[in-house]
Order: C-alpha cells, then sequence, then structure tokens
C-alpha cells in the first residue's frame, strides 16, 4: 500500500500521542483523540462504526453518532497528512469491514512494536534463552508511560477493547516476573514488576511476584512490607484476606529467612550493589519557614507512593520568588519517607557569569555521594546516566535539583524508578519534564498579604507589626510580596530594633532605581531599592567587599580565605556583616554564597579597575593554594616555578595529603572556573599554571572531561604567550586527560608535541618523562617495540639529567616492553634492578609496579615460588598506600601464580581477597575472579 510521505508515529501506551516529522501535533477535542486511541487500539485490524459508536456514548449515542465519527475520520485525515486532497480517503485512514483501519507501519506505533518484543521474547524462552527473553520484555513494558490512552476520558477507557491491552501488559509483566524468577536475575525485571504492581494495587498475581522478587534480590523487609500493605488494602477495600498466591509468597520469603546462609557474611562487608553511605545533601531548613500553605499540601499530596517527578517553577522565571527555600522545606518534610538517602545540587542554571553545571559532572558528584570510587566513575554522560538509575533502582531516594536552567539539563538526572521522587526548581517552565515525563507542573506566585504579613511577623515579632499596620502594609506594597525583598527588609528591622517600620517604610519609599530582574507592569515590583537600602547601611569595608564578591571566579561558593583575597584584608568579620544583611549566605562553617539577583546587583557596583586587581589578588591565591596541595597529593612530581603573590593574599597551610585533597574537593569547581575565568581575563599564566597543578587531582578523582576542557584552555593561555616551556607543560598534560578518555591518537599528538617543545627549550627530565607517555600510548596500540624503543630513549634522557627516580621508573618500563615482546629474562632483570632502585628512593609507588613486573616475568619464567613472593610484596605496598584497584591486580596475578603451582586453597585465598576488593569498588573485573573461583 503506498504511504503518505509523512513520517508519522503514534503512541497509545500511555497518552495518547502523535508526531508528524518530529513534531507533536494536537489531537483535537476529546472524542476525536479517543477514536484515534480506538484505531490505534486495533492496529492489527479494522475498528467497526458499532464498536466506535459503543466507545464514545456507551448505551447512549446521538442519532447522529455515525456522522459525527465520520466528521472526525475526516479531520484526523487531514490532521496526519495536510497535503491530502479534498474529499480523498488518502492511504493511512481507510475504510475497511464496515468501518476504519490506520493503515500505520508497525515500527510507528508502540503498541505493535510492544507485540513484537513480546513475542521475539517468548521465542527466545522456548529457545533455552531466558536471559534474552527477560532483556526484551522488560524492553517492551519500558514502553508503557501509564495506563492505556491515559488522557482519554475514563468512561471510554473501560471499553474492552483498552481493558484487553491492559490485561497484555499485565500478563507480559507476569511472564518477565516467572522467567525472571526462574532465571535466577531477578533484579533484571524488578522494577517493571514494581511499576505494574503499583498501578494494579489489588491484582494478587502481581503482588506475590513482586514479593518474591524483592526477596531474590535480598530486599526481605521490602517483601514484607508489600505483603503487610496488601492484606491491610484488601481488608479495608473487599473486605478479604489475601489468597493463596500470596500466602505462598509471604511463606516462601519467611522459608527462606529460616534457612541457614550459604556463605555467612562477613562483619562489615558491603553488599554489593548497595551504597555504603546513606547521603543526606540536603539543605538545613529555614527555620521562619511561613506561608504557601497550599503548594506545600498539593506537594506533600502528589508524592503518594513518591515515584512523580515535582517541577517548582516561579511564574515568568521571576528569581527570588521562594522556589528553593519552598522545595527545601517539603524535602525535608518528607526526608522520612526517603531512608536510602537525599541527593542535593544546586545547577546554577540562570547563572549570570558562569555555564549551568553539565549533567556528566553533577552526575559524577552524585555518584560520588553514593560511595562510587572515582576510577568505577565512567567518562560519558550516558553511562553515568546508566550507572546512576542502576545504583538507584528499587531504591527511595529524594533528589532535589535546584535552579535548573533545561530540561535538558535535567533529563539526565532523573532517575528510572518508581521509588524515587524528584523535586525541580527552575525559573523557566519546564514544559519538556510535564510533557516527555509526567511531572507536576507548580508555578510559585508571590505571596498573599496574608502571607506576607505572617512572614513578617514570624521574623520580627507579632507585637512589632501589630503596633504598626499600615507601615507593615506598606512595606509589603514596596516590597512586592517578594519573599527575598522580605527577607532583606525583616533582618534589617530585626538588627535594628530602634528603628520603626514607618521609618523603614519611608526609605523604602524614597529609593531610587530598580532591578531590571524584578521590573514588571506593576510599579511596585522595584526590588533594587531594598537591595541599595541595604547595601548603602553596610560599612565601608563590607560595601567593597560585596562588590569585589561579584568578580569571584565560578559564582560558586567563596571560602573565607579567598573572600581574604579579594579583599586583601580580613573577611571574617565583613562576611558576618553581609550575612546579617541578608546580602550573602553561609552556606557552612567558612563558606558563603551570593543569590543570583544579589550577585547582579553587585556586579552593577563594581569598578572595573578595582574588581581587576581582587581578581588578580584571588587567582593569585587560588594558584599558589592549589599548588601547595598538589606538591602534598604528587610529592615526587617536578615543580615549576610561580611568581610570588600581590600583598594581601592569603597563605592556607595542610597539615598533611589527606587535608590537601579535602580543599581540593571542596574547591575544585571554582579551581576550575578559575582557569577559565584568568583565561578570559588576560591572565594566561595564571590559566596555564593552575591548570598544571590540577593535572594530579584531576586525574586522581576521574574529573576526565574537565580535566580536557581545562587543560585545552592552558594550551591556548600558553601559546598566547609565546612560552615553549609553559605550552610543553599544557600539552603534556592535555595528552594525559585525552589518554584517560580513551582517545589514543590525539593523547599520541599532544605528547608527541609536548616531547618535541621540552627538547627546544632543554627540559631533558620532562621530555624523557613525556617519552613515558608516547610510549604508553604506542604500546597501547600495538606498537610495542617502538615503545621499547622511545623508553630507552627516555632512560639515557633520565641519565643524562641525573634524575634518580625518572630512571628507575624507567628502567621498569623497558623491562616490561621487552616482556610484553616475550624476553622474559632480559624483562625480569631489569624490572628487579628498578625495584632495588627505587627502595632505596622511597618511591612506593614505582616500586610496587615495579614488584608486580618481577612477579610478571617469574611466572612466565616457570618460577613459582619467587612469582609469589613478588605479588604478595607488590599487594602489601599497594595496600599500605590504600592503592585498592591496583592491589586487587597483584592478588588476582598471586592467585593465578598459585593455581599453575598447584596450590589450589592458597588460589582460593589471594583470588577471594581480590574479589572484596573489587567487589567493594564495583569494578567489572570481579566476574572474572568470581569465573575462577567457580572453577576450582
Amino acid at each position: 500500500m503506498e504511504r503518505s510521505s509523512c513520517d508519522l508515529r503514534f503512541a497509545v501506551l500511555g497518552p495518547v500521542r502523535a508526531w508528524r516529522n518530529g513534531s507533536e501535533l494536537e489531537l483535537g477535542p476529546p472524542q476525536q483523540r479517543a477514536l484515534l486511541a480506538l484505531l490505534l487500539a486495533g492496529s492489527d485490524r479494522a475498528v467497526t462504526a458499532e464498536e466506535i459508536v459503543d466507545a464514545l456514548w456507551r448505551d447512549d449515542p446521538p442519532a447522529s453518532a455515525v456522522n459525527i465519527v465520520q466528521r472526525y475520520v475526516g479531520k484526523l485525515r487531514r490532521l496526519l497528512d495536510p497535503e491530502l486532497p479534498p474529499r480523498s480517503e488518502g492511504t493511512l485512514l481507510v475504510r475497511s469491514g464496515g468501518g476504519y483501519r490506520l493503515g500505520a507501519a508497525a515500527d510507528d506505533v508502540d503498541l505493535l512494536v510492544f507485540r513484537r518484543g513480546v513475542e521475539k521474547a517468548l521465542r527466545a524462552d522456548a529457545a533455552g534463552d531466558p536471559e534474552l527473553c527477560v532483556r526484551l520484555l522488560v524492553e517492551a513494558l519500558d514502553l508503557w508511560r501509564g495506563p492505556v490512552a491515559a488522557n482519554v476520558e475514563v468512561d471510554v477507557r473501560t471499553h474492552p477493547v483498552f481493558v484487553a491491552l491492559e490485561r497484555e501488559y499485565v500478563s507480559a509483566v507476569r511472564q518477565a516476573a516467572d522467567v525472571a524468577l526462574r532465571a535466577g536475575s531477578a533484579e533484571r525485571a524488578l522494577v517493571a514488576v514494581q511499576r505494574a504492581a503499583e498501578a494494579y494495587p489489588l491484582d494478587e498475581s502481581l503482588q506475590a511476584r513482586l514479593i518474591r522478587m524483592l526477596a531474590a534480590t535480598g530486599q526481605q523487609a521490602a517483601a514484607f512490607t508489600v505483603f503487610h500493605a496488601l492484606r491491610d488494602r484488601l481488608a479495608d477495600e473487599l473486605g478479604v484476606d489475601p489468597g493463596p498466591e500470596v500466602r505462598a509468597a509471604h511463606d516462601a520469603v519467611l522459608s527462606e529467612l529460616a534457612a541457614p546462609p550459604a556463605q555467612p557474611a562477613q562483619p562489615g562487608s558491603p553488599v554489593p550493589g548497595l551504597p555504603a553511605v546513606v547521603p543526606a545533601q540536603l539543605p538545613v531548613d529555614v527555620a521562619t519557614f511561613t506561608g504557601r500553605h497550599e503548594q506545600v499540601a498539593e506537594l506533600l499530596d502528589r508524592v503518594s507512593g513518591a515515584h512523580r517527578t515535582v517541577l517548582i517553577s516561579a511564574i515568568g522565571g521571576m528569581a527570588g520568588i521562594g522556589k528553593t527555600t519552598l522545595a527545601i522545606h517539603v524535602a525535608h518534610r518528607l526526608a522520612g519517607r526517603f531512608p536510602d538517602g537525599r541527593l542535593y545540587v544546586n545547577l546554577r542554571g540562570f547563572d549570570p557569569t558562569d555555564a549551568p553545571l553539565a549533567p556528566a559532572d553533577v552526575l559524577h558528584g552524585f555518584l560520588e555521594a553514593l560511595d562510587v570510587p572515582p576510577e568505577r566513575v565512567p567518562s560519558g554522560l550516558d553511562a553515568r546516566a546508566a550507572l546512576f538509575r542502576s545504583l538507584l533502582a528499587g531504591r527511595r531516594m529524594l533528589i532535589l535539583l535546584d535552579n535548573a536552567r533545561d530540561t535538558a539539563q535535567v533529563t539526565p538526572l532523573l532517575p528510572g524508578t518508581p521509588g524515587a521522587l524528584v523535586l525541580v526548581t527552575s525559573r523557566n517552565h519546564l514544559l519538556g519534564l510535564v510533557v516527555a515525563h509526567g511531572a507536576h507542573a507548580l508555578v510559585l506566585d508571590v505571596l498573599t498579604a496574608e502571607e506576607a504579613r505572617d512572614f513578617l511577623a514570624r521574623r520580627l515579632g507579632g507585637d512589632r507589626v501589630t503596633a504598626e499596620p499600615d507601615a507593615t502594609e506598606e512595606i509589603i506594597a514596596l516590597c512586592a510580596r517578594l519573599p527575598l525583598a522580605l527577607a532583606i527588609v525583616a533582618a534589617r528591622a530585626a538588627a535594628n530594633r530602634a528603628f520603626t517600620l514607618s521609618s523603614i517604610a519611608a526609605e523604602l519609599r524614597d529609593g531610587d532605581g530598580s532591578l531590571h530582574a524584578f521590573t514588571g507592569p506593576d510599579a511596585a515590583i522595584d526590588a533594587r531599592a531594598v537591595f541599595s537600602w541595604s547595601y548603602k547601611t553596610l560599612s565601608e569595608p563590607a560595601a567593597r567587599l560585596f562588590r569585589l564578591l561579584a568578580v569571584h571566579p565560578g559564582r560558586g561558593e567563596v571560602g573565607l580565605d579567598a573572600a581574604a583575597a579579594l579583599a586583601a584584608a580580613p573577611a571574617r568579620t565583613l562576611l558576618a556583616e553581609l550575612v546579617a544583611a541578608n546580602l550573602l549566605t553561609e552556606t557552612s562553617p567558612g563558606r558563603y554564597a551570593f543569590h543570583d539577583l544579589l550577585h547582579a546587583y553587585a556586579a552593577e557596583l563594581a569598578d572595573e579597575g578595582e574588581g581587576g586587581q581582587a581578581l588578580r589578588r584571588v587567582l593569585d591565591y587560588y594558584l599558589h593554594t592549589t599548588h601547595a596541595a598538589h606538591r602534598l597529593i604528587a610529592p615526587f612530581a617536578k615543580r615549576i616555578t610561580v611568581e610570588p603573590p600581590l600583598r594581601g593574599v592569603p597563605e592556607t597551610h595542610f597539615a598533611d595529603e589527606e587535608q590537601a585533597e579535602a580543599w581540593l574537593r571542596t574547591e575544585h569547581r571554582t579551581l576550575v572556573a578559575a582557569v577559565q575565568a584568568a583565561a578570559r581575563s588576560g591572565f594566561d599564566t595564571h590559566a596555564w599554571q593552575l591548570a598544571w597543578a590540577l593535572t594530579e587531582f584531576l586525574e586522581r578523582r576521574g574529573y576526565r572531561e574537565e580535566a580536557l576542557t581545562t587543560h585545552r584552555t592552558a594550551v591556548q593561555a600558553a601559546e598566547r604567550l609565546g612560552d615553549l616551556g609553559a605550552q610543553a607543560h599544557a600539552y603534556h598534560s592535555l595528552g594525559g586527560a585525552a589518554s584517560d578518555l580513551g582517545r589514543t591518537q590525539e593523547a599520541l599528538e599532544y605528547v608527541s608535541r609536548a616531547v618535541e617543545l621540552f627538547g627546544k627549550v632543554g627540559d631533558l627530565d620532562n621530555q624523557a618523562q613525556a617519552m613515558r607517555y608516547v610510549s604508553y600510548e604506542l604500546n597501547k596500540q600495538g606498537r610495542t617495540a617502538e615503545a621499547l624503543a622511545l623508553t630507552e630513549q627516555a632512560l639515557e634522557l633520565f641519565t643524562v639529567s641525573g634524575d634518580a627516580r625518572g630512571r628507575a621508573t624507567t628502567l621498569n618500563d623497558v623491562g616490561w616492553y621487552h616482556m610484553q615482546l616475550g624476553h622474559f629474562q632480559q624483562g625480569l632483570e631489569l624490572c628487579q634492578s628498578a625495584v632495588e632502585r627505587l627502595a632505596e628512593l622511597g618511591f612506593r609507588r614505582g616500586e610496587s609496579a615495579a614488584w608486580d613486573s618481577v612477579g610478571y616475568a617469574r611466572h612466565r619464567l616457570g618460577q613459582f615460588q619467587q612469582a609469589i613472593t613478588a605479588y604478595r610484596r607488590a599487594a602489601e605496598l599497594r595496600n599500605s598506600m590504600g592503592a585498592r584497584y591496583p592491589e586487587a591486580s597483584s592478588l588476582g596475578s598471586l592467585g593465578d601464580v598459585h593455581l599453575d603451582a598447584g596450590e589450589r586453597e592458597a588460589a582460593r585465598e589471594a583470588w577471594q581477597a581480590a574479589l572484596t576488593i573489587l567487589t567493594d569498588l564495583r569494578h567489572p573485573a570481579a566476574e572474572e575472579i568470581r569465573a575462577k573461583l567457580a572453577a576450582l
């Protein structure tokens, strides 16, 4: 049959929807939408006119029902194919068998895709592949976005054609559950079964399967909760007890708990797949929160089951309306319902000087909060989002995404499980979340007059407000009932109790100017008067710091010492003055943040000359402090020369490596932003040197995309300077970042450029280090002979320069590449020599790698006992440094040697120790070790 030239897609498994050439169509009045739903439900056949009339009008059709149906058919034809000639039926919606048939392709209708997926799954199960069957069933079930034809009137959806589709869905869920349980992979289908059980709370067959699947995934307590909730629901709504299928599932869980464990759990060992910590990241609730009663009640009521995404958005995108305050308050009210954790992030969607947080960076932070080791955080957005959804599967988590820019920023951060609740705040109307994810939109307006009076009374005392009712009403009017403006006025009045509210109202009335972000058709919306008045009451030093804070890079939080660098003076007292005036918030001890509007106001006031010097000072502070931290976390790294800071820049001292890394973790987003700010503002030396000092930290923590961006900026800055040495360092770091992301060819080009530049400036040590990087990339490409030759050149350079550590470390590299070429005896001798030299130098990381190389050589030469000794020493050193994955690697190799030596129990012990570490790290290498243990 000839099809329309339009690209059409249809959905009926959830709301009825249609798209033409990628754009969603408005489907018209309710009955016309219901007609399309019927045609989609019967996509594999013709739907008779009698069925259509019965579905649309049930027992009371009008005399003109058939004519009305014909008109709806005509409108749908033109909607789906606007180029259809008048009076033409076309080829898409045609008469057939006394009714109508929609001739859409099977790939274009979600129902037909679902059925095809179920059929493939059942064939896979019949062919003896239950794992494939489960995967295909889950993929098919993921097409369901809610009840069939969810946006069609309820009376229509009770028609047998829709009821039959719901039965297909339930049947597929049951099949997925049964096959998953039989295959021992209950976790694969758990979310789909949970979603169905929630949609059909009285379906005992689904509830019984959910109980069994929860127990099979180690969630016995949750299984009992489902059983007891079902028992109460059946008693309350139907007056009956659970049937035999549910009771049998309950008894099975009891029996499983009563049975002795196959392998006793070790005390304190983490449960694989579960986060070892319960994140509790919500900011503190406002003690004086008041008002918003309707909105709070609406949000609490809509949580039911905690599976919706809730959107909080201010009308017109207005800032300062109280979105964040309300979201935090509601989140605290709901926190007890989410025992598995509460995550929070400020997405900085409307930061006036910096880009919104990238979803990949947010996910990196969330994964760290869920105790994912840095080396296990994937590099790509999709991979991070998938891991995040996997970790949240089956958990009751609350996630507060604050100050979102748009739907694209939020979508990758959404969990895929019904047990999670997401609260989102934004100045924009995120309609994409509502349309694509079923989010509930709650638009905040300014406070009511009564709420505004309560707001002031909670902060100033009821007696004071009652004593001056006219002044109170004028303050409320002049603040336009805006929560942020009211809070600033209240702080002023509370700090100066001798001031009458009438005098405060007069000051507001006499203020001039207005913030553009708060300007509207009503002249009373004039918040700049509030900000300027509060600013004018500051001491001159505090007012100066307020202005200078606007140039702080990154627009994130600012620490006490960074503020002191901006001011070129001690800042604690000045910051306290700003906090007291509600012009700054102390987010945690010694950490401060602006509201966006106040930052914009401060930026308006900043003097360019004054701001430029302040920016130089704060960049000096970050540069020197980062270098101090780098010296502790990478004590053997070569140093670069940094110019002394300007006068007035404070020093931050670290007691040890742990303290240094903690500071870097706290400041890392600001430091990355500082590199960009330095480059934008002409401080190119600061840009490349700060990027260089961040290299070890960014690599260690797994911030691979940030590292790539940061070092690219460093390269550009160094090239603008025309400094070949700076360019060499920047290209070297950029090559490492590209290598960490698997961009082997890029990495090879960058580090090769670094080798060339280091050679031009006569920096032999760094040239040799860069050669090692080139060799590493060559070996990854299978060019081991070339890698060996270049590494030998690096060894010669280290010999000439007298760098003993570099020579010893490179000696191990040379030995390793010899072994990769089959020269085991020669490689052994070189690596053994490296062990001795590195031990003398006290470089434990290099010594542990060399011992591991010695073990490898001894094993290949059949010297099993010497190999065992070497691998044990490597594992001991790595354990002492906390290098967990390298330790597990050495332990795994140790087990291999024990097995080849006929020592099966010793092999089991080594592999079990390796497996414990890898399981804790959730590293994929754990599967290989499990397979080895199973084969013993």
